[in-house]
């Protein structure tokens, strides 16, 4: 086979799905990712969470913290109001490449993909992008990340009062430093979402929800 995971499932989806359409180009991953070849997306059943929060809250600017191929990237994009922006970084060039294609092929040209570190990109949102505030941030990069990524954006200034924080496989391959963390902080209001890891049977995992609150 040629190419990596990556590169595979992309063409796998850019054979079999409708372009134009963000959910044929997510239900085609989904048979690739659960039938052939296992990629660490977000997944049907947790993306299922991921979508309820973005119809409840709405929100006008989101950052994604770690598009891999696109796929989240594609299910945040069809999820959110008019005249929302996204924001997603990857740090791997080969995947961005990747992830650039699947974005486009779901029709969404106007999403910011930023390929570079998360911990270089997130000091300079403000100045570099004109943001002000971030109401709803995915985690789902390295997870020994979560941690120093979410201080920094309390540092940054960019989360207000009721910014929602999506973490996901807390569980599994987990992050306790971030849990503890969230626990200990009084920063936030959270709680688990579980479920098993995607595109797997038996493998318990959960995405953590985090609600800021601001500083007390």
């Amino acid at each position: 086979m040629l190419g990596c995971r990556e590169e595979r499932a992309f063409q796998y989806v850019l054979t079999h799905a409708t372009p134009g359409d963000p959910d044929s180009i997510l239900d085609t991953f989904d048979v690739w990712c659960s039938k052939v070849e296992f990629i660490s997306n977000i997944g049907p059943k947790k993306g299922k969470i991921l979508d309820r929060l973005l119809m409840e809250h709405s929100p006008l600017t989101v950052l994604e913290l770690g598009a891999h191929c696109g796929y989240s990237t594609v299910r945040i994009a069809r999820s959110l109001p008019l005249g929302a922006r996204l924001y997603s970084i990857e740090m791997d060039q080969r995947n961005a490449a990747i992830a650039e294609k699947v974005i486009r092929l779901a029709g969404f040209d106007d999403d910011t993909l930023i390929v570079n570190p998360s911990d270089e990109v997130i000091p300079q949102l403000r100045s570099d992008y004109n943001l002000e505030r971030l109401d709803f941030v995915f985690m789902d990069h390295w997870k020994k990340c979560y941690l120093p990524d979410l201080q920094m954006l309390e540092g940054s200034g960019l989360l207000g009062k009721g910014s929602i924080i999506l973490a996901d496989n807390v569980l599994f391959p987990g992050a306790p430093k971030f849990l503890r963390y969230i626990r200990k902080s009084g920063l936030y209001e959270w709680k688990i979402h579980r479920a098993m890891l995607e595109y797997s049977k038996g493998i318990r995992d959960g995405m953590a929800e985090l609600v800021y609150q601001g500083i007390k």
